[in-house]
């Protein structure tokens, strides 16, 4: 629980802590510390708190706050002004500043109204829960103590090495008692340890008592009433009930003539008990998964020695079984080679055939063709026509002869000899699978077949289809489909189910994926099926993505074309993401009024969908006008350079991810150098654009060539 009662800011336990519209506590001290001065007219866009007063007199040595894009949320750096011997220096009070401040949690920040750090509550509670916290702690290593040494109770220094003499001081994040001489050793107040706290130990905090009980020599002070808590606006005013609609304990006044006058509020005692209640019920909930989680840690603790043993003794195992399949594969070998050898001669045979009988055809081709040719050139009609006829039908049924599969070759340089390696494997792998099961028993599954004619791709999506290769011994269950990460890497299961034709959707362009797949049942997993690769395709189509798109974007044309209803810029996203190789797509300009400037580039797939493309961090675009054009990426406009666009332009932009680079095109002609560089991630094509504006999307083009840098 003491992380729980620490400042963020100091690291020690909370003193005097206030609450922040965040929910977060700091230290008042602390948040003196963290406050800053905002420039002139700029205010973050959270909830006011206060302003300058008597508690932030500290903020004048602050930068200024900068939010980033209107987010709220901003940073500030600690500037402080100190003369030659060290002292700080304070400029002269500005009563007209606008002052800030900034969680160190969270990073929320909040402007200060004229009460300054007067205007969040003091956390009452948890200030006397860091009291109990500390009592308690106190009173148990004053026990410690007592117990351990009859002849004195002061506490002994832990670092004196020998006869340790009676600490002064005691870290609370070190939790270490110090002697005088020790601190000054091995504690300094300075560099890392400056922010450190320094406690009296417990003896000298209760004032050298011996014993602890209920009388006025005990070592801790009797408990004291706390002072009811005062409300923020009505310092004079207890709370005294509840505004259920901004979650905060109102006085009378509030509610009188305050700004919770019309706000549904409720007795402070109800909502006490409501809010304790839910709490109680939660931590409930909390406690029986807690519970849940030292069991398992039981368990997972006795499973390492279960682990140990079964892993040498299956170790062993497969030792023998890898030697007897080596064993099966050597006897294999000679006779699979044996068949390859006639399986080769056969095709040559054929294909030599084929190609002896394909040059008799063309030769007598040839001559038909070049006697047609001179027959042509006769001037004769009665002579032409005498075998005008006969040659008429020589020609068509040559042509005839051509089309009846003729130039379709007989063998294939392919081996179709899977099915028979396959059938072998199998069953040198299943019987060696099953040296060591019973063999009345049930048994695994033997390897699927990965059907090939049946495994394709499209894009970039693979679809396998599989079959067991003979009745199942024993049911199976289901099956475990795998595939590489498309540069030989490791496995990763995509589908588990009882299906045998599988779609995987977002895999990498142009790349070749491995796939195998294994049954499973009640006894366990079988052995994989033979590894077939799959390649993907080598350029992306794609099309503009209606789910992710603005609600203002209007897509046509099989989500081809687009336009927006809206005279401010909206984005649009493709349904192709990029993560690897080289991409090239276009957007053709179908209408254009009134000058408007569209974007066009790439992004990330959570990018701001209601401004322009390129605004934010996300996003990496080009925006260009009828005139000229800019780079822009993080709101940063760079690299102007002359020529736009028109009615009928074409937009190119090349996505370059071997050398992590994005270029632009105007007209199929490079605009400007290239654009951004060190690119890595995943990228979706996007654009930006008005109602202005209508593009088209063109997609699986070739890739430029001559590219400048």
């Amino acid at each position: 629980m003491e992380e729980e009662l620490k400042c963020p800011v100091c690291g020690s336990l909370f003193k005097d802590p206030i609450l922040l519209p965040c929910s977060h506590n700091v230290c008042l001290a602390c948040a003196r510390n963290i406050t800053v001065q905002t420039p002139e007219g700029e205010t973050p866009v959270q909830s006011r708190a206060s302003g300058s007063s008597d508690y932030d007199y500290l903020d004048m040595d602050k930068m200024s706050l900068y939010s980033e894009t209107d987010s709220g949320y901003g940073s500030y750096t600690p500037c402080q002004l100190k003369s030659p011997n060290g002292v700080r220096v304070f400029p002269p009070a500005n009563h007209h500043r606008h002052c800030s401040l900034t969680c160190p949690l969270c990073h929320r920040s909040v402007s200060l109204d004229e009460r300054g750090l007067r205007g969040f509550p003091r956390n009452r509670l948890l200030e006397a829960i860091v009291t109990r916290y500390q009592q308690n702690r106190r009173s148990s290593a004053s026990s410690s103590s007592s117990s351990s040494s009859s002849s004195s109770t002061a506490v002994k220094c832990q670092l004196c090495d020998r006869n340790p003499v009676d600490a002064t001081v005691m870290c609370e994040q070190c939790d270490v008692y110090y002697c005088h001489a020790c601190q000054q050793r091995c504690h300094p107040s300075r560099g890392p340890l400056a922010k450190h706290r320094l406690v009296p130990p417990p003896n000298r905090a209760a004032g050298g008592g011996a014993a602890s009980g209920g009388g006025s020599g005990g070592p801790l002070p009797p408990a004291t009433a706390r002072k009811p808590a005062t409300c923020v606006d009505h310092e004079a005013e207890n709370f005294s009930m509840y505004c259920y609609s901004c979650k905060v304990p109102v006085c009378m006044k509030c509610l009188e003539e305050g700004k919770h006058a019309k706000h549904d509020v409720k007795t402070l005692p109800m909502m006490w008990k409501q809010h304790k209640c839910q709490i109680s019920q939660a931590l409930n909930g909390v406690s029986d998964k807690a519970k849940d989680a030292k069991e398992f840690l039981v368990q997972l603790k006795n499973m390492l020695q279960q682990i140990q043993e079964n892993g040498v003794e299956f170790e062993a195992c497969l030792v023998a079984q890898c030697d007897s399949l080596i064993e099966a594969l050597t006897r294999q070998k000679a006779k699979l080679l044996t068949k390859v050898a006639k399986e080769k001669d056969c095709k040559l045979k054929v294909v030599r055939d084929q190609i002896t009988h394909c040059t008799m055809k063309l030769r007598q081709t040839t001559g038909m063709m070049e006697f047609c040719l001179e027959v042509l050139k006769e001037n004769d009609p009665s002579g032409f026509l005498q075998i005008s006829d006969a040659l008429i039908k020589r020609v068509i049924s040559s042509q005839d002869q051509w089309v009846k599969g003729a130039l379709e070759p007989k063998a294939g340089p392919e081996f179709d000899l899977t099915l028979n390696t396959d059938s072998l494997l199998q069953t040198i792998l299943q019987l060696d699978f099953c040296q060591g099961k019973v063999e009345s028993g049930p048994s695994v599954p033997v390897a699927p077949l990965l059907q090939l004619e049946k495994c394709c791709t499209r894009n970039n999506s693979a679809t396998l289809a599989w079959r067991v290769t003979a009745p199942p011994v024993s049911l199976i269950e289901g099956y475990i489909l795998e595939l590489d990460d498309g540069n030989g890497g490791q496995y990763r299961e995509v589908y588990v189910g009882k299906e045998t034709v599988c779609t995987v959707d977002g895999l990498h362009f142009n790349s070749s994926y491995n796939a195998r797949v294994k049954a499973y049942n009640a006894v366990g997993v079988g052995p994989y099926s033979k590894t077939v690769v799959l390649k993907t395709s080598d350029v992306a189509w794609f099309s503009f993505d209606p789910s992710t798109a603005h609600r203002d974007i209007v897509l046509t044309n099989e989500n081809q074309t687009v336009t927006c209803s809206s005279y401010d810029d909206r984005v649009v996203l493709g349904t192709a993401a990029f993560s690897k190789g080289i991409h090239y797509w276009e957007v053709r300009i179908d209408r254009y009024d009134n000058h408007p400037d569209p974007a066009f580039g790439v992004a990330r797939i959570n990018t701001m969908k209601d401004m322009m493309l390129g605004k934010d961090d996300k996003a990496w675009a080009m925006y260009v006008d009828n005139n000229r054009s800019w780079f822009m990426h993080n709101n940063s406009h760079t690299n102007r350079a002359e020529g736009g666009i028109a009615k009928g332009s074409t937009v190119g932009v090349l996505l370059d991810l071997t050398k992590r680079t994005l270029t632009f095109y105007i007209n199929k002609e490079q605009h400007g150098p290239t654009s951004f560089e060190n690119l890595d991630g995943v990228f979706v094509p996007a654009v930006s654009l008005n109602r202005n504006v209508q593009a088209t999307l063109l997609t699986g083009l070739e890739l430029p060539k001559n590219t400048k840098q």
